[in-house]
């Protein structure tokens, strides 16, 4: 089935140092994992020995309170569109530096790294570490994607990653030896690390030995031509970018350093992705990483999600799974050989409405920007209803905050405007000067048109339609009509980006339990993707080539206080920045938070062990499944 990516990897021993490495004497006796015994034996693939590196990652199952696996299975999975075949690059989370068990930054594809004052990072590599292909990982891999496609006009035309740009100087970036790597600026960028552990990491190397062969300052010129000729592109730049897809991963030729390598070329129905022979992690008992030989991912219709996982037709499952799945997923579990886990979920909110402070009307976007109205806006939405028609009172209702596991959780954010108080609203409205109404109590705007809030959505979460019609009913109460448009995701976006949509709903911050070492800035308009000042992010983002500079006092000073947290030199003034900015949030209502914590149901067949019955979805920091370690999941007997 896999004897394509068996003939890659055989190809590629010839890049592999034929002597065993120098273990440390604490390592375990290695154990190869069936799955390659027989190429092993054959001579088609060096022993584990001479496959993972000199100081790899000794996993003790026992002491992480979990069981030591068995390797082998297939594990089968589903996701709703083609390109979401990336997930496995999130849930398989191989970083520099991830996240542990318990949310602390932790070398992983590092053997270590050095941290003097934000200012200077040194990285050290794992000697002896490969690519999936054999090939050595070193230093030459940063530096090549440094020289060769970061600052490459063709293939970077923006130049460097935003991330790397401190007040717009970029690093001066070293490479001493094989297994060192030096980023280096004359300010602190303190986002520097946590950037590297996210679900979609930025990626700041790249396997040279593969690439080059495709680069216009490497590549023999006559035979480029020819490949570039073949793909049907219009360049070897456009030749290079469409290989190079690290996040993608939709490219089974590019060599990759996750668990599981891709191993299906082309658009499929199912996606077979199977194990990294030169993984860096072992167990404690000398047994290679990840314990499961292959994960089938099925491309299905979001529709049919909970359908096929109730029927058993998926051993591990929470993407496409929705809080209002769990009463079928629970009646199937007897015939589907299942068990439904409820994880909490790490969203600063599991819905938030955002008026739109960029939208294209004017008289909207002065009425959006008068703070009294989106306070009014959140005073008139029963959570409480909402709660209990949808969540069972299993979410926690409150406004957009971060959740209590955080160090910077303050009731009286969570609190700010999100009482159900229709008297108040209608006050406010009536201040903003919104105190006039058609025949039918709609209020009118300053120009005389009604005042009909269009809400676009997603259109992917039943749970969002269905709060939004008890939202439209208590709008009604304060004369406000709400018209609810759902739409594709990539359209909704699209038209968030242009300033044509007047308001959006999407889930809270992503990051709902940020820690002192966590960047503030996605709380300051950094980024066209915070739906609530697209134009905002995008003037940032293109560094004013794009877009509208900030003009309210209030979004000034959170750019102010993000640029504060980063020029910090202690933790004592990086929680401060994130205190204030959080108090900013809450008396803004940028984002109009309706409640969190509701659970997110993950379906576990019974044969895989190893996953924690209570854990958090989340998607920065977590990558969903990525920080509860897949790769140690594995089938029973």
């Amino acid at each position: 089935m896999f004897e394509r990516i068996r003939r890659s990897l055989l190809l590629a021993t010839s890049l592999t140092l034929t002597a065993p490495w120098a273990f440390a004497q604490d390592l375990p006796e290695l154990q190869e994992t069936p799955f390659w015994q027989e190429k092993v034996a054959a001579g088609e693939l060096p022993p584990l020995a001479e496959r993972i590196p000199a100081e790899p990652i000794v996993v003790d199952l026992a002491a992480k309170g979990r069981e030591f696996g068995r390797p082998g299975g297939t594990l089968r999975t589903m996701v709703t569109r083609s390109k979401d075949i990336r997930q496995m690059v999130v849930y398989g989370y191989a970083r520099l530096i991830g996240y542990d068990q318990n949310y602390k930054l932790v070398p992983d594809l590092l053997a270590g790294f050095e941290n003097e004052g934000n200012r200077k990072f040194t990285l050290r590599l794992r000697e002896g570490h490969k690519w999936s292909d054999g090939a050595p990982f070193t230093s030459d891999d940063f530096a090549y994607w440094w020289h060769d496609v970061a600052n490459n006009e063709l293939l970077s035309p923006a130049g460097p990653p935003d991330f790397l740009l401190v007040e717009g100087e970029a690093p001066k970036v070293t490479f001493p030896d094989e297994t060192t790597v030096i980023f280096e600026w004359s300010k602190p960028n303190a986002n520097f690390t946590q950037t590297l552990a996210q679900a979609r990491p930025p990626f700041i190397y790249r396997p040279a030995h593969f690439l080059k062969q495709f680069h216009g300052d490497y590549a023999e010129a006559d035979s480029l031509a020819a490949a570039v000729d073949d793909a049907r592109v219009k360049s070897w730049a456009a030749l290079h970018n469409k290989l190079d897809n690290m996040y993608q991963f939709d490219n089974p030729d590019l060599p990759t350093l996750q668990p599981w390598v891709n191993a299906s070329a082309g658009k499929k129905i199912r996606h077979d992705f199977v194990r990294n022979p030169y993984f860096h992690r072992i167990d404690a008992r000398g047994v290679q990483l990840p314990y499961i030989d292959t994960v089938e991912m099925e491309i299905v219709a979001p529709g049919l999600v909970a359908a096929k996982a109730n029927a058993g037709e998926t051993d591990l499952q929470g993407r496409g799974l929705d809080f209002r799945d769990v009463s079928i997923l629970k009646k199937g579990e007897a015939t589907g050989n299942y068990e439904t886990y409820l994880w909490e979920t790490g969203v600063a909110s599991q819905i938030a409405i955002y008026p739109n402070l960029n939208y294209a009307d004017d008289a909207w976007r002065e009425v959006l920007r008068d703070v009294r109205v989106r306070r009014a806006l959140s005073l008139a939405i029963d959570r409480q209803t909402i709660n209990q028609a949808l969540y069972f009172k299993l979410g926690k209702p409150g406004a957009m905050a971060v959740l209590p596991a955080s160090e910077f959780y303050d009731e009286a954010n969570t609190a700010a405007w999100a009482d159900y108080d229709i008297e108040q609203a209608n006050q406010l409205l009536d201040a903003a000067g919104l105190d006039k109404r058609d025949k039918n109590g709609i209020r009118l705007l300053p120009d005389g048109r009604p005042m009909e809030l269009v809400v676009e959505t997603a259109g992917e979460r039943q749970e969002v339609e269905n709060a939004l019609q008890i939202v439209t009913d208590n709008w009604r109460d304060i004369g406000v009509k709400l018209v609810m448009r759902p739409l594709d995701r990539d359209i909704l976006r699209n038209r968030v980006f242009a300033g044509t949509t007047m308001a959006a709903v999407w889930f809270g911050w992503d990051n709902g339990i940020p820690q002192v070492y966590t960047s503030p800035a996605y709380l300051a308009p950094t980024d066209q993707v915070f739906f609530a000042w697209p134009k905002w992010g995008q003037f940032y983002q293109t560094a004013g080539d794009a877009g509208e500079p900030p003009d309210l006092p209030a979004a000034q000073r959170l750019m102010e206080l993000a640029h504060d947290w980063e020029m910090a030199e202690t933790d004592e003034a990086r929680a401060a920045a994130w205190r204030e900015m959080l108090a900013i949030h809450a008396e803004q209502v940028y984002g109009i938070g309706i409640l969190a914590g509701a659970p997110q149901p993950i379906v576990v067949t019974n044969r895989l062990r190893n996953v924690p019955e209570k854990g958090l979805w989340a998607w920065d920091p977590g990558a969903h499944f990525g920080v509860h370690r897949m790769d140690e999941f594995f089938f029973a007997e």
